[in-house]
């Protein structure tokens, strides 16, 4: 979906584009996944929260809400924001904003899911490390600070450039309705604790 082409330039340089046409409705605000109707709304179901609509929503829906996978206490979604290639969100099914809200059988369902995703990101993306991490509050950081979740961002020697210093850019091979292709296949009902 989107490439890169050596083009020249007036002064006898190359330059490099990288074309990513595929996140034009992101930075236009168009949100596909905010369109799917959710006929049955889980109990306590923030409706503004994409948590909730990933949680509630019928499998039929899926792939434009990024769900990979669900299991009995957690949802697991493509974050359409990523700080890598293959960044996930591993989210209580429940709209939930303190890990004091949560019981032990969440706590260790959650917990389970992002050990089974680091294993398949691991063997499906050769990930060679990972940082997992929950931001807790909006003063922490957290941009949906009434469902808690965790941050699951794939790590690969030297794939920190320089374009996120000098340019506020990040570059992702890969578009997200590929990830979401290569990590359901992926998942063949064997991430689920």
């Amino acid at each position: 979906m989107g490439a890169a082409a050596t083009v020249g330039y007036h002064d006898g340089m190359d330059i490099d584009r990288l074309w990513a046409p595929w996140r034009l409705g992101y930075v236009q605000g168009e949100e596909a996944a905010a369109t799917v109707a959710v006929e049955r709304w889980r109990p306590g179901a923030d409706r503004d929260c994409f948590l909730c609509r990933a949680a509630s929503a019928a499998a039929e829906h899926d792939r434009p809400l990024g769900v990979v996978a669900r299991s009995p206490q957690s949802v697991v979604v493509i974050n359409r924001f990523p700080y890598a290639n293959g960044h996930l969100l591993v989210a209580p099914l429940e709209h939930r904003g303190t890990l004091d809200s949560l019981g032990d059988e969440q706590l260790l369902d959650l917990q389970r899911c992002l050990a089974a995703w680091c294993r398949t990101i691991e063997r499906t993306m050769q990930a060679q490390g990972f940082n997992v991490g929950l931001n807790l509050g909006r003063e922490a950081g957290a941009g949906v600070p009434g469902h808690l979740h965790w941050h699951v961002v794939p790590r690969w020697a030297g794939d920190v450039n320089f374009m996120p210093t000098t340019a506020g850019v990040r570059v992702l091979p890969q578009s997200l309705d590929e990830l979401w292709l290569q990590l359901r296949a992926a998942a063949s009902g064997a991430v689920t604790p």
